[in-house]
This record gives structure tokens, sequence and C-alpha cells, in this order.
């Protein structure tokens, strides 16, 4: 189909806010029922929503499965064919961050905490409870929950974070659209996307991103609460966890107010800093070679073992791990989609298709492996070697495992500090660009807002998860994460194909421009020859004493 670009402003100005109401208002109103019904009737939500969790994992499983495996092929076919020099917002943009600070706001949206909180549960549990392998060597299992923890934290999540990222910074720097789900749309559904479907779409969008946020700002929040008594002896309690997430809230608020270019931008750089910090600190006083060597046999197995890994759906063996764990993995890095890929689609102008690929799909997921080699191998080493104290961490409070860890070091309190001082950032990080994203969802796009717009929702944020917690319904709303992720996979299918056609469309017609541009120049050059050999005929024809004369007369 030919595509016109409709620009049609939806928004308006609602008590000096710059809103879609349709959007604004719809939101608030499920979030207010939402919370409400989780907390009137928190038993029978858990209940039923089980049950639906069940019934998704058994019977759509596949479609996760299959979905997360063609979001790595179609990002490697964007990246590495003819569009892979495509350049987000045009052949002159110029990336409006350096690649440092672009990579370090990509991976502190898209990681979060869970590089802390999982790096070591994760093997754990997968060593306890294998998926494929019980009974058989302890040194296969050791290295398959290496490879399980490999595949639910690397390339597939960040393929489904590209999928969303690349199609909405094309459609936003290139095509000039709104920086909202819908337009990623536009190939398939046209100016519709002005209208309820494309007001279904945000809406989703923003609820999932605000709901995603809330559950991890109150688990990281428990996890923060968990560390200060473990290092320190705070109690761990509800009174002090609504204290943190006020703090939270506070941090997120003040980055918030301040926008990408300050705020945001400096916490990814602190999370970036920090991170590495601790992991040197590892590497040098712990197991130097150890990790290094790990690290190369961690990534040549989990090549070895990745499309096998990748396309298990346990059909033979009538078990359900893969469905508590790995659909669980794939619905949940689905439904964060929404939020970390429109917040790197906001920040990568400049890019071209391959550097986007490249840097979101592939570096964030070599220096997850490069964490997990150095936390989970330990680990791994130290249990099959008969250390069972981090089995019994983890089995305690996985919230604790990491502080649990850095006792094995001369430094452990400069270590627990600083992992406090990561988890934190990371909440904070998430929660900041969280508000950026959901402000420019619900304000029809647009790139800047009133700044006090962004400290709504940033507080906004804060307030589900404390009421939330209070109430006892995060573990509910984080099953429901798990359900909407499977419509969400077939809607980022579909955007997919709605990229690939707008993208398609937009390289056929630059190229019939340039053969048209090479045409009327080749023309040009004709002419320009023809003319010349016209004047030297002419002039041939003249007599010499003729030409003599006019050459005298020129001169």
């Amino acid at each position: 189909m030919s595509i016109k670009v409709s620009r049609k402003d939806s928004t308006s100005t609602f008590l000096g806010l710059v809103v879609n109401k349709t959007v604004f208002f719809a939101t608030i109103a499920v979030i207010i029922f939402s919370v409400g019904f989780t907390l009137i009737f928190e038993q029978q939500a858990d209940h039923y929503f089980g049950i639906a969790q069940t019934y998704v994992s058994e019977h759509g499983g596949w479609i996760y499965t299959l979905a997360v495996n063609l979001f790595i092929v179609f990002c490697l076919y964007m990246a590495f064919s003819k569009y892979g020099s495509i350049r987000i917002g045009g052949r002159k943009a110029k990336p409006e961050f350096s690649r440092w600070a672009w990579f370090a706001m990509l991976f502190s949206a898209g990681i979060g905490n869970g590089l802390v909180l999982f790096s070591i549960a994760d093997p754990v549990r997968d060593f306890l409870n294998p998926p494929r392998l019980a009974g058989e060597d302890p040194v296969l299992i050791a290295q398959e929950a290496i490879n399980f923890s490999f595949l639910h934290h690397g390339i597939h999540g960040w393929a489904i974070y590209s999928v969303v990222g690349l199609s909405l910074a094309y459609f936003t720097f290139n095509r000039k659209m709104p920086l909202t789900l819908r337009s990623a749309f536009y190939p398939i559904l046209g100016n519709k996307i002005y209208g309820w479907m494309g007001d279904l779409i945000d809406i989703m969008a923003v609820i999932t991103t605000l709901f995603g946020l809330a559950t991890t700002i109150g688990f990281g929040v428990g996890q923060i609460n968990s560390g200060l008594t473990h290092v320190f002896g705070i109690p761990s309690s509800l009174y002090y966890q609504i204290i943190i997430i006020l703090a939270v809230t506070l941090a997120a608020t003040i980055s918030a107010f301040s926008g990408v270019n300050k705020g945001v931008q400096m916490l990814s750089k602190l999370n970036i800093r920090v991170a590495s910090a601790i992991f040197l600190l590892v590497l040098i006083l712990g197991p130097t070679t150890y990790i290094l060597s790990a690290y190369i046999q961690n990534l040549g197995s989990y090549l070895v073992n990745f499309v096998d890994m990748s396309t298990w759906t346990e059909s033979l063996r009538g078990t359900d791990w893969q469905k508590t764990r790995t659909i669980m993995y794939w619905g949940w890095w689905i439904s964060w989609s929404p939020f970390v890929g429109t917040f790197i689609a906001r920040i990568s102008k400049g890019r071209t298709f391959k550097e986007f690929i490249l840097c979101v799909l592939i570096l964030p997921a070599l220096v997850t492996f490069l964490w997990f080699s150095a936390f989970g191998g330990i680990t791994m080493r130290d249990i099959l070697s008969g250390d069972t104290a981090m089995i019994v961490a983890v089995g305690d409070d996985i919230s604790t495992a990491v502080f649990v860890f850095f006792d094995k070091f001369p430094i452990a309190m400069v270590l627990k500090v600083l992992g406090l001082v990561l988890i934190s950032s990371f909440i904070i990080t998430s929660a900041d660009s969280g508000a950026l994203v959901v402000d420019s969802i619900t304000s029809g796009g647009k790139l800047k807002t009133p700044k006090y717009q962004r400290v709504i929702w940033a507080v906004a944020t804060g307030l589900i998860a404390a009421v939330l917690m209070y109430g006892g319904g995060l573990n509910a709303l984080q099953t429901v994460f798990t359900i909407s992720g499977l419509p969400f996979a077939i809607l980022l299918v579909i955007m997919c194909f709605s990229l690939y056609s707008g993208v398609k469309e937009d390289y056929n017609k630059a190229e019939r421009k340039e053969k048209l541009v090479e045409r009327e120049d080749y023309k040009q050059n004709i002419l320009q020859l023809v003319n010349k050999d016209r004047e030297e005929r002419s002039l041939d024809k003249i007599d010499p004493e003729d030409k003599d004369d006019s050459q005298t007369l020129s001169d």
C-alpha cells in the first residue's frame, strides 16, 4: 500500500497539561480500578490469575517460543541486509548522545536490578531443579544452569526491546510521527492509528509500563530493605519499605524533572560505573583466571546449545519447568518492551540500523554474560566443591544472596555498600525513564512537555508501588504480566511486518529518486558532450583563414 503519513495532532491542553485526553483519562480509570480490585479481592485475584497463567503457559507457550526466535532473525536481517545502512532520523542526522552515554542509558533501562538479583539466584535454582538433566553428572547440570541463565537474560530479551525500539525510532525520526506505540503500526492501519485502535494500543502500553515499573520498584525496594537488614541490621518491615519507596520516588522525580540530558543520563552513567567497580573488585579479589576462562567456556556452551534451548518446548517430557521459568521470562520481557523500547527509541536518533542492532541486541547480552559468569560461575564452582552457603542463602531470601556472596571477599563491606548503591540507582533509573516514557505516550508522542508532567507520572508510579506493597497485590500483578505478554507477543510480530513494510517502501522510493537523479545527471552529461561535439564540428567547417581571424578577434 502507498503510505501517506498524516500527522493528525490528538493532543489538547488540560489544566496546563499537554495530553491525549482519551489515553490520559482511560489510563487513570484503569489504574484505579485495577489497584482497587487487586487490593479488595487479593486472594481471588491470585487464584484466578494463577489459573489464567497456567492456561496461557500450556496453550500459548509455543507462541512465545516462536515469537522470540523470530525477533532475533528479524533484527539480524535488518542489521546485515541492505537496510543496515539506514540512519535513524535521516542521512544527515547526528546522535544526540555519545555512544558511551547512549549505551549506559539503554542498558540501565533494560536490565534494571535483575542483573544483581538473578545472577546468583537463577543458576542456583536451575541447578537444584534441573530443566532436563536431573540425575546426570552435577558438572553438566551446573553448566546447563548457566546456559539457561544466559538464555533467559540474553539475546532473546534484548531482541524484544530491539524490535520495539527500532520500530518507534524509525517512525518517529524518519517519518516524523509521534513517539507512541501506535505509530509503529501506521503501514498496516494507516490513519486509523489516530482513532480508537491507536488509543487502545497506547492505553495498553501505558498501563503495562506503570504496573511493570510499580512491581519492579516494589520488589526492588524489598531487596534494598533485605540488603540493609543484612548489612546494617535495619529491620525488614513494611514501614521501612514505604520510606525507601518515598526516597526512590523523590530521587526519580528530581531526575525526571531534569530530563533525559541531565538526570537520566547522569544516573545511567553512575549505574555503569558502580557495576564496573563491583565487577572489577570481584575479578581482581576473586579467582581471576577462573572467571575469564569460565566466560569463554560459558559463551561457547551457550552458542553450541543455542538453537536447542531456544526451541525447546518440553513436548515429549510432559513437565512444566519451562512453563514456570522460560515462559515467565518471555512474558516479563515482552511486558516491559513498550517502556524500554520507547525509551531506547527516544535516545537513538542518529544511529544506523546496524549500529542500533549490534549495540542493543548483542552488546548488553555480552556484558550480562560476563557478570553472570563471575557471580553465577563462582557460585556453581563452590557448590560443586561442597560449599552449600549460597544454596542456603538463595533458599532463605534471593534478595540477600548477593550480599552473602560478597562475604567471600576481603573487602566485603565495601562490595555490599556498592551493591546497595547499584540496586537503588537501577530502580531510580527505571522509575524516572519510565515517567518520561509514560509522559510521552499520554501526551500524544510529544518529545517536549511541561516538566511537572513528568513529575506526576514519577509520583504515580511510586504511589502505585506503595499501595500495592501495603495491600499485598504485587504478586498478583506480576502474574498478570506473564499473561498479558502473550497478546503483546502477537502485536510485536505484527510490528515487525509493519516496520519491514515501511522501511522497504521508503528504501525503494529513495532508490527510485536516486536513479532519477542519476538519469538526469546522465542526460546533462550527454547534452554537454553533444553540444561540445557540435561546437567542435562547427569550428572545423570554418575556413582556416576565417578561423585565424576569429582567433585574432577573440584575443
